[in-house]
C-alpha cells in the first residue's frame, strides 16, 4: 500500500479568540458541573502509525486520535527543509496534522540515529530558539522508558510564549522524538490528548 509523502513547507495559520462570561451561583441542590475542556478528555485510538504499511514507517508505532492525518515527510536539500525539517540532531520524518480534527497544529515525529534518548532530546530543545521553563523527566511511554520535556517558546510574531511538549525513546532501530507544538498554548492544551495517546500506546518495532 502506497501513501503520500509530503515535502515540508511552511504552514499558514490563523488565530481565534476565546471569550467567557460569569453567571450567578446556582443553588446547592442544582450545582452545575463545569464542562470538561478538550484537554481533559482522554483520546481513543482511531488508527496507528509507525508499522510497515502505515502512512509513516518508523522505529516505533503509536495510536492516532480520530481525524489526525499522518503523512511521511521527505527530506530534501533545499533551504526550507534545512530550516524547518532539521532541529539539532533530529530530522523530521512524519507530520500528523490536527486540522481535520479541529485544531491548528501538528504532532511531529523526528529521528536522531542511535544513542541515548536524553542526549537527543536535549540537543533537540537546545536547537530551538527563545526557549524557557525547560523541564525534563524520566518516565514510561507504553512499556518503554522515555525522556519527556515540557518548555515554552517565545513567538515573536504573536508576541507571547507558547507551551511545547516532547518525548524521546531510544528504540532498537534508532532514537525517536515525538513533539507537539501548536499555534499557541490554548491550541497546545487542546491537542494534548492526542499527544498523551501517542505516548501511552508507544511500542518498539
Amino acid at each position: 500500500m502506497r501513501h503520500p509523502i509530503r515535502v515540508l513547507v511552511p504552514a499558514l495559520v490563523a488565530a481565534g479568540a476565546l471569550t467567557g462570561c460569569a453567571g450567578t451561583t446556582p443553588e446547592p441542590d442544582h450545582v452545575v458541573q463545569p464542562a470538561k475542556s478538550p484537554a481533559a478528555e482522554a483520546a481513543k485510538a482511531a488508527g496507528s502509525v509507525g508499522a510497515a504499511g502505515s502512512a509513516c514507517e518508523l522505529p516505533v508505532s503509536f495510536g492516532l486520535a480520530a481525524d489526525w492525518r499522518p503523512a511521511a515527510v521527505k527530506a530534501t536539500d533545499d533551504e526550507v527543509f534545512a530550516a524547518l525539517g532539521k532541529q539539532g540532531p533530529a530530522t523530521m520524518v512524519c507530520e500528523i496534522d490536527a486540522k481535520p480534527a479541529g485544531n491548528i497544529g501538528y504532532l511531529r515525529v523526528w529521528t536522531a540515529g542511535t544513542g541515548p534518548a536524553r542526549t537527543a532530546l536535549e540537543g533537540f530543545v537546545k536547537a530551538e530558539q527563545n526557549t524557557s521553563k525547560v523541564s525534563y523527566k524520566e518516565t514510561k511511554a507504553g512499556a518503554l522508558p522515555v525522556v519527556e520535556v515540557t518548555y515554552t517558546v517565545y513567538n515573536k510574531l504573536m508576541e507571547e510564549s507558547k507551551e511545547e511538549s516532547a518525548f524521546a525513546v531510544a528504540a532498537p532501530k534508532g532514537t525517536v522524538i515525538v513533539h507537539l507544538g501548536g499555534l499557541d498554548s490554548q491550541e497546545h492544551r487542546e491537542m494534548l490528548p492526542a499527544y498523551e495517546l501517542a505516548r501511552g500506546t508507544l511500542k518498539g518495532l
